[in-house]
């Protein structure tokens, strides 16, 4: 028997701990069954979806250079976001490919240089803008800073050579760390222009 085997007639708890298989409660034991086919069932719809997923970016890959054959184009490698439609304009597919984007070390210099700029500022700054700088290099639990209020920053217009210099510091820190390409469904509602997602997402079903 291997060290990691469990015996014949035995169960292991969640403290590493053999039972005798006929000292456990049955509804413990219908608890326990009741779980395990449960995952073991989302473990194979998992697969199921990942074998979609993939297929259907081939897929549409293969109609994309399809497309481009007839205009004797040759397509150089993945191009964005693509929607497709039915014939009859029920159904719509969407790839979508999304950058990922995170900052280098010159988002600190920003950080420094805003803070100086306010320093400056004292009384005359906006308590607009002292909030949003300062909601913007919070961190999330994982210690992650959020992309998008980040570059909200920059659209804060404010005419002062040192806040210039900290949002040019922002925009060359942006890297491109890869992307992510997402699979999108979706069916039209009745005769409307407006079209639902079909959710693939458990919670949403």
């Amino acid at each position: 028997m291997q060290a990691n085997e469990i015996p014949a007639g035995y169960m292991q708890d969640a403290q590493k701990r053999l039972t005798p298989v006929e000292m456990i409660d049955p509804i413990d034991l219908e608890r326990n069954d009741l779980v395990v086919e449960m995952v073991n069932q989302a473990k194979a719809l998992k697969k199921q979806l990942i074998a979609f997923k993939l297929s259907g970016m081939g897929n549409i890959e293969a109609l994309l250079e399809l497309s481009a054959d007839k205009y004797n184009v040759k397509m150089g490698g993945k191009k964005g976001n693509v929607s497709l439609t039915s014939y009859d304009g029920r159904y719509k597919v969407q790839r979508a490919i999304a950058e990922n984007i995170d900052f280098d070390e010159r988002l600190q210099v920003a950080k420094e240089l805003i803070d100086q700029c306010i320093q400056r500022w004292a009384d005359g700054v906006d308590s607009k803008v002292r909030v949003l700088v300062d909601h913007a290099f919070q961190v999330d639990k994982q210690g992650n800073i959020s992309t998008s209020r980040i570059l909200s920053l920059r659209r804060i217009n404010i005419d002062d050579e040192q806040w210039s210099q900290a949002m040019e510091a922002i925009a060359d820190s942006i890297r491109v760390s890869g992307s992510t390409t997402y699979l999108r469904l979706y069916e039209r509602v009745g005769d409307s222009e407006q079209y639902a997602p079909i959710s693939l997402d458990i919670a949403k079903l």
